[in-house]
């Protein structure tokens, strides 16, 4: 059987749920600064100062504890990130570590144990499947990575 049907055995129900809930409602929150509150204080996020979660932005709804964030950077319109993947025979969680003046942009999918450098653009629509060294810009599915 899929891992899926026993994922209640590798995390809570009630942690699930209450993540699940939190994270719906920060989605549609307009205010930034209340956004990033939810984030810190809820769900213990590490976000950095001026950093922006867009409208519908979807944390990981099992361990948005896994996810960091610099300063000054912005997450786009309707952007996932993902600290966990589930498989027909696997289970695999990471981190993903967004770094500082960095632009994610709208409808990315960001897969877990990334590591997203400083001052990046990482342009709309991109599967974020490997690390993206500082300075660079990523685009496409496969993604291609290339300098400023």
């Amino acid at each position: 059987m899929n891992p899926l049907w026993h994922i209640y055995r590798k995390i809570k129900f009630v942690k699930v749920l209450k993540q699940t809930l939190i994270i719906e409602i920060a989605r549609f929150v307009p205010s930034m600064k209340l956004k990033n509150k939810i984030y810190k204080k809820l769900l213990k996020m590490d976000v950095g100062n001026h950093t922006s979660f867009a409208y519908k932005v979807l944390p990981d709804l099992f361990y948005p504890e896994y996810i960091s964030v610099g300063k000054n950077t912005v997450i786009g319109y309707n952007t996932t990130i993902l600290t966990h993947e589930i498989l027909v025979n696997e289970y695999r969680y990471g981190r993903v570590d967004i770094g500082s003046h960095t632009l994610i942009g709208a409808n990315v999918t960001i897969l877990p144990g990334v590591k997203i450098g400083h001052n990046v653009i990482i342009k709309a629509g991109t599967i974020v499947s490997k690390d993206v060294p500082d300075d660079t810009i990523a685009f496409g599915n496969p993604m291609q990575i290339h300098n400023k």
